[in-house]
């Protein structure tokens, strides 16, 4: 071969090989747009963390007595923690203002009865009173009927007339009297029904006193370690508060089955759900790791401390075992939660990621340019989210969309750059 044939073989070449690096092929195609992400399949794990306490899956709760319906006065409250037996006294509640209560209902009862024996007596003296009267008039009937004048040849007419009006009057006079005893009676009647009603309002007075001063001592029904209850300011019950009927004072949890209830971030929480599983390190032995698994996740997000506006999802994690030893209700632990544990997963950062027609689609970079991809997504972490199916390790994928214009991606629609290899972010 000649100098000069060598010299256009190498220029050749050079073309040649330049064109295929350009292009990614022998027939060169067009240069990317955007940032390219080469696929690659690493492993792939999330964990969040979290704090809590730990608490008794079952406990009886011990509440203010329902009965009678006011408000009570805590005068005594065991201290929190105390190991207390079947039937021991929990809390007891002040007795002054029912022990007044009973001696109100005993005094109304003593005031009824006397009324009510005012009211017998005085029933019977006018009875009595009636009844003469009614016995008066009979006879003064039986006596102007007897010696009624109508005979017209003996006595004058207006002597006649005078004898049927006498006779008329003591029959109205009979009447009367009978009338007036029998409404007298139901006047008697009703006046001591009224006062047996008061009676009866004594009773009941004195009744509920009675229940609500048996009912003052709240005893454990089983025997275990006391834990107050806090109000919304994470404030127990102390001696002294007013309480009101059925309020929860404390309650005997079941130290056989513990759970922990831990607060994750809400930006944490997007992938938490039952049966993922997590670790639980107590605070006061953090070198032994206990496993457990979720159990419930609350539906919606609260705020741990209403003068603080972060969110958090409370989430109930179920122990494997419980160590009776060293779990005790409310016990500081941290967690620790597995959303993704993968030896093998594709990963793309977030942005790589486009939402076309409500679907989740990639662009992948070929000879042709930029081919949209349709993908199934899976867990996701901080920058990066996995990729269930739709793309394979080798692809290269754009770091954004390549159709947004320039004044969406901020101007840099031109740039081009190489592959860059996979990896977390």
């Amino acid at each position: 071969m000649t100098r000069r044939g060598l010299v256009v073989a190498v220029v050749a070449a050079v073309v040649i090989a330049g064109a295929f690096a350009v292009g990614g092929g022998w027939l060169a195609g067009p240069s990317p747009t955007v940032p390219l992400l080469e696929i690659t399949s690493d492993p792939f794990r999330v964990r969040v963390t979290a704090g809590g306490n730990l608490s008794a899956v079952t406990s009886t709760p011990l509440t203010a007595p329902m009965k009678p319906q006011m408000p009570f006065t805590l005068s005594w409250l065991v201290e929190e923690g105390t190991v207390v037996a079947e039937g021991e006294v929990v809390a007891r509640f002040d007795a002054s203002q029912l022990e007044k209560d009973r001696e109100d209902g005993l005094s109304d009862q003593r005031i009824s009865d006397h009324r009510i024996g005012s009211a017998e007596t005085n029933r019977k003296v006018n009875e009595g009173k009636l009844e003469r009267d009614a016995d008066v008039a009979e006879s003064e009937l039986d006596v102007a009927q007897e010696f009624q004048s109508s005979d017209h040849e003996l006595y004058s007419k207006i002597e006649i007339i005078e004898s049927q009006i006498d006779t008329e009057l003591a029959r109205t006079r009979s009447e009367h009297a009978r009338e007036s005893r029998s409404i007298q009676a139901d006047l008697s009647q009703a006046e001591i029904d009224l006062l047996a009603i008061e009676r009866r309002k004594a009773d009941i007075k004195v009744e509920q006193a009675a229940e609500g001063l048996a009912a003052l001592e709240v005893r454990a029904p089983h025997g275990g370690i006391v834990m107050l209850e806090r109000d919304w300011r994470g404030n127990p019950v102390r001696v002294g508060d007013t309480v009101w009927p059925g309020r929860p004072l404390a309650r005997i949890p079941d130290l056989a089955e513990m759970q922990a209830e831990v607060y994750v971030l809400e930006a944490d929480a997007g992938d938490l759900e039952a049966g993922l599983p997590a670790t639980v390190w107590l605070e006061a032995h953090p070198g032994e790791p206990h496993p457990a698994a979720i159990d419930k996740v609350d539906p919606m997000a609260g705020r741990r401390n209403r003068r603080v506006p972060v969110q958090y999802f409370r989430t109930v994690l179920a122990l494997e075992e419980t160590d009776t030893e060293v779990m005790k209700p409310g016990a500081r632990v941290r967690a620790e939660i597995t959303i993704a544990d993968l030896d093998e997963a594709i990963t793309v950062p977030r942005q790589a990621v486009c939402a076309v027609d409500g679907a989740s689609v990639v662009y992948r970079w070929t000879r042709r340019g930029f081919v949209p991809v349709e993908v199934e997504l899976g867990p996701a972490a901080l920058g990066r989210v996995v990729i269930a199916s739709g793309l394979e390790a080798g692809d290269r994928i754009a770091l954004r969309d390549p159709t947004a214009s320039d004044a969406d991606d901020g101007g840099d629609r031109g740039s081009t750059g190489p592959a860059i290899p996979g990896g977390r972010s």
